[in-house]
C-alpha cells in the first residue's frame, strides 16, 4: 500500500502556517523570505548508500545510518530497513535483548511486528504504526514478527538521550496507523509523526532532542519546502522512486540517504514518476558518546557497567 495512494483531501480554506512553505508545481522555489532575511535552503552535504547486513536472530536487513560510512549524526545512532517477502529474511526476527541509555523508533510500512518487554509492556505495531521506546535506564524486550508470509517492511532508528536522562524509567508511545496526522499539499503527501508541519502536530511527544519525523511522497512535478531549525542535524532517506534536494537539485534514489548542510529549511521537488522519503531532524547533544552493542552511554566505564548489570540482572534497577 503506497503512500501516495492514501489521500486526505484538504478543503480550499485549509491554511498553511507561517514557516512551512509548501511549493506547487508552477511556484518558484526561492528561499523564504522573513523579516530577519532569507531562511537559507539546505544543501547536501555527502550521501550515503544503504549497506547489506543482518541483525537480530539473522534478520536480513539494510544499514542506512550506524555503519562505518556513517556511524553517526548527533543525535541519531542508528537507521535500519527492514524490506523483504522472502519469510526467511524476517522470521527469525529479534528475541529478548536488552538496551540502556537512548531511544529505538520502529516505523511499519507493511507487515506486523509484536513487542514484548520485562515488565510485562505488550504491543502489536501494524502497517502505518509507530513505536517511540525509550530504554533508559534499562530493557530487555524482543520484536518478533506476527506473519509467516508477504512483505515486511519497516524502520528501525535509534536516538541518543542526554546524559541526565539516561538513568529516566522505561517508557513507551505506541502510535496506531490513525493517530498518525496526513496532509495532502498540490502533490505532496505528509505523514507527520513526530515535530510540526503543515499545521499539523506528531503525536510523538516530550522527547529531548526536539525531533521532526515526516514521510513525504511527492507525485510527478510536485515540489515541497518546510523550514528546519538552524542548529539541527538533519537527513533524508528515499524510501521509493527518486528526489531532487536542496538549491543544486541533486537528484537521490532508492536506498540513498542524504546528510543535509547547515540552513534553516529543507527542500525536495519530483520529476521522476514518483518519490517517497523520510525527512528527520533533531538537536545535537554535544555530549561524549561510548556505545558498544545495545548500549549507549558517555563513557567506557558506563558501558562496562551496563553489561555487568546486565548479566547480574541488575540492568532493570539501573
Amino acid at each position: 500500500m503506497l503512500l501516495t495512494r492514501r489521500r486526505l483531501i484538504l478543503g480550499a480554506a485549509a491554511a498553511v502556517p507561517i514557516g512551512v512553505l509548501a511549493l506547487s508545481r508552477k511556484e518558484s522555489s526561492m528561499p523564504t523570505v522573513t523579516p530577519e532575511g532569507p531562511r537559507r535552503v539546505r544543501e547536501i552535504e555527502r550521501v550515503v548508500t544503504a549497506q547489506r547486513t543482518s541483525d537480530g536472530a539473522g534478520v536480513n536487513l539494510n544499514r542506512i545510518l550506524g555503519g562505518r560510512e556513517l556511524p553517526m549524526l548527533d543525535p541519531f545512532l542508528l537507521l535500519d530497513e527492514f524490506q523483504s517477502d522472502n519469510p526467511n529474511d524476517y522470521i527469525a526476527g529479534f528475541p529478548d535483548h536488552p538496551h540502556r541509555g537512548f531511544e529505538t523508533v520502529t516505523y511499519m510500512l507493511h507487515g506486523a511486528m509484536e513487542h514484548r518487554d520485562s515488565v510485562g509492556n505488550h504491543g502489536r505495531l501494524g502497517p502505518g504504526t509507530a513505536q517511540w521506546m525509550t530504554a533508559g535506564r534499562g530493557i530487555i524486550h524482543s520484536e518478533m514478527p506476527k506473519q509467516e508470509r508477504g512483505l515486511m517492511w519497516g524502520y528501525q532508528l535509534w536516538v541518543n538521550l542526554p546524559r541526565k536522562n539516561k538513568w529516566r524509567a522505561p517508557r513507551y508511545q505506541d502510535i496506531p496507523a490513525e493517530k498518525i496526522p496526513e496532509r495532502d499539499l498540490d502533490g505532496a503527501h505528509l505523514r507527520v509523526v513526530a515535530g510540526n508541519a503543515v499545521g499539523s502536530t506528531g503525536p510523538v511527544q516530550g522527547i529531548d532532542v526536539e525531533p521532526l519525523f515526516l514521510d513525504l511522497a511527492l507525485t510527478k512535478g510536485a515540489r515541497f519546502a518546510h523550514d528546519l531549525p538552524a542548529g539541527h542535524s538533519a537527513f533524508v532517506y528515499i524510501v521509493e522512486g527518486a528526489l531532487r534536494v536542496g538549491p543544486s537539485k541533486r537528484e537521490l534514489r532508492r536506498g540513498q540517504l542524504a546528510v543535509l548542510a547547515p540552513g534553516e529549511s529543507f527542500e525536495a521537488h519530483c520529476d521522476a514518476e514518483q518519490g517517497r522519503g523520510l525527512l528527520l531532524a533533531a538537536r545535537p547533544l554535544g555530549e561524549p558518546v561510548a556505545r558498544r552493542g545495545p548500549f549507549v552511554m558517555n563513557t567506557d566505564d558506563e558501558i562496562r557497567q551496563a553489561f555487568d548489570d546486565y548479566r547480574s540482572g541488575r540492568l532493570l534497577g539501573g
